[in-house]
C-alpha cells in the first residue's frame, strides 16, 4: 500500500532495539486465572493457570497448585476463558483507511493521517493486537504515533515503524497519480547506490525503527506491475548493509518472483506480500531464514468491497491477477519450511479485522498452532522483540489476551476477543458480557 507526500517535525528515536515503556506502568500485583492458557512455545493447552503479574511484566505462569498468590495481588478471574499472548500484526498501516485510497488519497494530510492513526490504533489493540509493525506511512506520522503511545496519551498497541518506505522513481512507493507539472516525488523516492545509502539513514534520523523498501511493483499503485523487479540487487544490498550498520531490520515489498529472490539474497529480514514466489524463492528464503509476512485474507475484501471503497478499475485488475496465486504461493513457501510471521496489510480494510487471517493461514497450509504461533512467537522474533512480548513467561511483558474457546480446536475464536491486558493494564473486559 502507498501513501501521499507530507512533512512532520518528529522526535528521533535514537537506537535500535530500544524498546518501548509503557507509560507510568501499573504498580503492586495482579492475578490472572483462567479455565486454559495456550502454551505457544510448547504448543499446547494448560488448564487451570494463573498469570501473576508484577506492575507491567509477568513475574510467574503455571498451574493453580504451583502458584502461591500473595494476599495483597488484584485477582482477575476469566472463568472458562482461554488466555494466550497478546496478537503480532507484522504489517499494518494505522495511519490509513481502505475509503481513502486511490485517488481520494490525494486530498489526505499528513495531519489528517496521525488522527486516522489513532483511531485505528485504539481498534487494533482492542481486536487483541497489543504490538505491530506499521510499514510506510507519510510525514513520518507513525513516528508520532508511536511516541504518543509510549507516552501514554493515547491508546495503541507498541509499534515498529517504518516512516517513508524508500523505492524507486515511478515505482510502487512514488506517487504516481499526478501530472508532470506538479513535479512530485515521494519522500521515500531514492535512485542508486548513494541515494539509496543516503535515504536509509535520513529514515533512522527522523525515528524509523525499520527499513521499508519496494523491491518490486504493487497492487495500489498506478502504472506499475507487481511482478516487475525495481531495485538492483546492488541497490538492496547497500539499503540492507547501512540499515545493519545502524542496527534496523528491512522489510521488502515483494510481490514480484525475482525481486523475492534478490532481496532475500540481499539479507532483508522480511518478504512482504511474496505474492508470485517460485520454488527458487522458497529455496533461496529458507536458506537465508527470510520470513514471509503474507496478507492472504485481504483478497476476499478487495475484490468483494473494493469498489464499494472507491478502489480503483487498476487495483483491483491487479489484485484479480496476484490474489489467489498469492494464496498459493503461501502454501508452497509453508510447506518448503519457509518461516512465516503474521502480517495483514491493515488499512487495505478496516483495521480492527485483523484476526480474519488466522482462518486463510489454516486454509492454506498452516495447522491453527502454527497460525498462532505465526502472530505471537514467530512475530516477535522477527520484530526482534522475543524478549519481550510473543508468550507469556515470566520476564516479558504482561500483555495477554482471552477468548471464549480453545484457538487450536477453532482459530476463528481469534476475532472474537473478550479481554485484552497491555502492560498489566486492562484494554478491554467483556467475559462477563
Amino acid at each position: 500500500m502507498k501513501f501521499s507526500h507530507g512533512i512532520i517535525v518528529l522526535v528521533v528515536l535514537s537506537a535500535f532495539p530500544l524498546f518501548p515503556q509503557e507509560s507510568a506502568p501499573k504498580t503492586g500485583m495482579v492475578a490472572v486465572k483462567a479455565a486454559h492458557l495456550v502454551d505457544v512455545r510448547g504448543g499446547r493447552i494448560l488448564d487451570q493457570p494463573v498469570v501473576l503479574i508484577a506492575g507491567d511484566r509477568i513475574e510467574k505462569v503455571g498451574h493453580a497448585s504451583e502458584i502461591t498468590i500473595p494476599p495483597e495481588a488484584t485477582v482477575l478471574d476469566l472463568g472458562a476463558a482461554t488466555v494466550l499472548p497478546g496478537l503480532i500484526d507484522c504489517h499494518v498501516h494505522l495511519t490509513a483507511d481502505p475509503e481513502n485510497s486511490g485517488l481520494k488519497s490525494l486530498g489526505i494530510s499528513v495531519p489528517r493521517e496521525a488522527l486516522t492513526g489513532a483511531k485505528n490504533a485504539r481498534l487494533t489493540l482492542e481486536a487483541g493486537f497489543t504490538t505491530v509493525r506499521n510499514l510506510g506511512a507519510a510525514g513520518y506520522a507513525d513516528v508520532a504515533l508511536r511516541d504518543s503511545i509510549n507516552a501514554g496519551e493515547i491508546p495503541g498497541p507498541r509499534m515498529l515503524v517504518s516512516g517513508p518506505a524508500l523505492g524507486s522513481t515511478g515505482g510502487h512507493c512514488d506517487e504516481n497519480r499526478l501530472a508532470p507539472e506538479f513535479n512530485h516525488r515521494d519522500e521515500g523516492v531514492a535512485d542508486g547506490v548513494p541515494a539509496v545509502m543516503a535515504k536509509t539513514r535520513e529514515v533512522i534520523k527522523y525515528g524509523a525503527d525499520v527499513i521499508k523498501f519496494c523491491a518490486s511493483g504493487g497492487v495500489f499503485s498506478k502504472g506499475d506491475l507487481p511482478g516487475t523487479e525495481q531495485y538492483s540487487p546492488a541497490e538492496m544490498s547497500a539499503l540492507v548493509e547501512e540499515a545493519r550498520r545502524q542496527g534496523r531490520k528491512v522489510a521488502a515489498h515483494a510481490h514480484g518472483a525475482q525481486a523475492i529472490i534478490d532481496a532475500s539474497n540481499a539479507g532483508v529480514d522480511s518478504i512482504e506480500h511474496g505474492s508470485l514466489i517460485d520454488d527458487e524463492g522458497v529455496r533461496t528464503m529458507k536458506k537465508h531464514g527470510t520470513f514471509l509476512v503474507a496478507d492472504i485474507y485481504n483478497d476476499d475484501f478487495i475484490l468483494g468491497q473494493g469498489k464499494k471503497y472507491g478502489f480503483t478499475d487498476e487495483m483491483l485488475d491487479k489484485e484479480r491477477m496476484v490474489g489467489e496465486r498469492q494464496r498459493e504461493g503461501f502454501r508452497k513457501a509453508a510447506q518448503g519450511g519457509v518461516r512465516i510471521a503474521f502480517g495483514t496489510d491493515a488499512g487495505v480494510y478496516p483495521h480492527g479485522g485483523n484476526a480474519k487471517q488466522f482462518a486463510f493461514e489454516v486454509k492454506y497450509g498452516l495447522s491453527p498452532l502454527q497460525a498462532v504461533q505465526s502472530a505471537t512467537i514467530n512475530a516477535a522474533e522477527l520484530l526482534g522483540w522475543s524478549d519481550h512480548v510473543g508468550s507469556l513467561e515470566a520476564g516479558k511483558f504482561a500483555d495477554l489476551i482471552a477468548v471464549e474457546s480453545n484457538p487450536l480446536s477453532d482459530v476463528t475464536t481469534l476475532e472474537h476477543v473478550k479481554f485484552v491486558m497491555k502492560g498489566g493494564r486492562i484494554v478491554k473486559n467483556e467475559m462477563s458480557k
